[in-house]
């Protein structure tokens, strides 16, 4: 294939760069920083008052108004929490989650790695008003934490990272149920009907076989998300909800697919056109679009989405929630409260809850022999894995927003997380890459 200098210059390095297995830890990570000098320098004050312009939605006498930082929180993160969905849908159907045998130990790891946090923080803050904030040290970022794994290269087992990959899905389903039952205000029933009942008809489509994407758009955004939005209950579970309606299968199976496909490459390369001509002929058109056609349905729309939003979620909405949520003003004020229940709760809860609840439980239920730990991987890197599951930083911040109205909390907390995120992925980093070199100094 010819390539031209856009493809050179642009397009393959942009591609490549977005396929790595690190690109979007770092773009998220950069957004960080960016985040935290902005609110450091002179442009501070403008810098945190753009997240707080205000616009909206009217139709006829009903009016959807938020500001910017509330349609990041409220609309974007659906998008990535129906990301989240599509993931376990397909987990379900035909990943790790489908066979609970592979599933018990991460799962069972994922719980213990949520219930120890949440203890930690209630254990520094039962008796005042911050202890609201329990679910911020629960969570996982999955995308750091992967992200750090994946910075190890090729050497680190293939069942470390799958182990890693259904823990955090595993985590993922209980921060999704925190936010559900824990973290929604008054809940308004007739939205709640609404919705209930365009998530309906998108259920009704799939069972009769729609499968067009703008079908879904607009019931699941201009309907369901928007009904569900003033229900009460966090919009972003809508995401999780919405992407289960999606169709998870084939219209054509793989072998009637490369049957049709072997006919149509037939047909295309006896197809009469000018050997002179830069062009294709309108008969070798008609086989690339019945391929087109045959392509498609042999895809899932599940997959396909997926597919398409991911570098979406991953390059777009997850940096622009970093940007709107990570902002972070150090003052004096601030570091006198270091030491402050709700950031040594989320700091210790995030470090040393999620690594003694995911080695504890693993412990059990192979001592207990449920089931084996994975093959090739070692405790010690049990025990790395605990750790950089402490990241936690996404998920945190959106708990964090939702859990505290309090302007010192909300900043006491971001330390927290910022702090125990860098920490818990140093020492996970460290604790493995040790074990690999480990294995490259053991003698053959």
């Amino acid at each position: 294939m010819r390539k031209t200098p856009i493809d050179k210059l642009v397009v393959l390095p942009v591609n490549k760069f977005i396929k790595s297995s690190t690109a979007s830890g770092i773009v998220l990570f950069s957004s960080v920083v960016i985040a935290l000098l902005l609110a450091n320098s002179p442009w501070a004050d403008a810098f945190h008052h753009f997240w707080e312009y205000e616009f909206g939605v009217k139709l006829m006498h009903y009016e959807f108004s938020k500001n910017l930082h509330h349609w990041i929180n409220d609309g974007l993160m659906a998008i990535f929490f129906f990301v989240v969905g599509l993931e376990l849908k397909r987990e379900f159907i035909d990943g790790e989650l489908s066979d609970p045998k592979n599933a018990i130990l991460p799962i069972g790891a994922g719980l213990g790695g949520m219930i120890f946090p949440a203890l930690i923080y209630l254990f520094f803050n039962h008796d005042s008003t911050a202890s609201d904030g329990w679910g911020i040290p629960m969570a996982t970022d999955i995308a750091f934490a992967l992200g750090i794994l994946h910075l190890l290269g090729k050497k680190v087992p293939l069942a470390l990272k799958v182990f890693l990959t259904v823990l955090a899905i595993a985590d993922d389903i209980g921060a999704v149920l925190v936010i559900a039952f824990f973290y929604t205000s008054d809940i308004s029933l007739y939205s709640l009907g609404m919705a209930s009942i365009f998530l309906g008809i998108m259920f009704i489509a799939n069972i009769v076989g729609v499968r067009s994407f703008l079908f879904y758009a607009i019931v699941g955004l201009g309907g369901f998300w928007l009904a569900f939005s003033m229900s009460g209950v966090h919009a972003t579970i809508s995401g999780v909800l919405a992407a289960f309606t999606i169709p998870g299968n084939v219209k054509i199976k793989a072998g009637n697919y490369v049957e049709q496909m072997k006919k149509l490459i037939h047909q295309f390369e006896n197809a009469k056109r000018r050997k002179d001509s830069p062009l294709i002929s309108w008969s070798q058109m008609r086989s690339i679009e019945k391929m087109r056609f045959y392509s498609k349905a042999a895809m899932t729309p599940l997959q396909l989405l997926e597919h398409y939003l991911h570098p979406i979620v991953a390059f777009i909405i997850m940096p622009i929630f970093a940007l709107a949520n990570a902002g972070l003003t150090f003052t004096s004020e601030i570091f006198t409260h270091i030491a402050s229940p709700v950031t040594m709760g989320i700091f210790l809860g995030l470090i040393l809850g999620k690594s003694i609840g995911i080695t504890l439980v693993t412990k059990l239920l192979t001592t207990l022999k449920i089931t084996d730990l994975p093959e090739d991987v070692t405790w010690t890197q049990i025990v790395g894995v605990s750790f950089i599951a402490g990241v936690g930083f996404t998920m945190s911040l959106f708990i964090n927003n939702l859990a505290f109205a309090t302007p010192l909390f909300l900043s006491e907390a971001k330390i927290g997380i910022l702090m125990a995120s860098i920490v818990s992925g140093l020492i996970g980093y460290l604790t493995i890459k040790g074990t690999l070199n480990r294995k490259r100094l053991k003698p053959h």
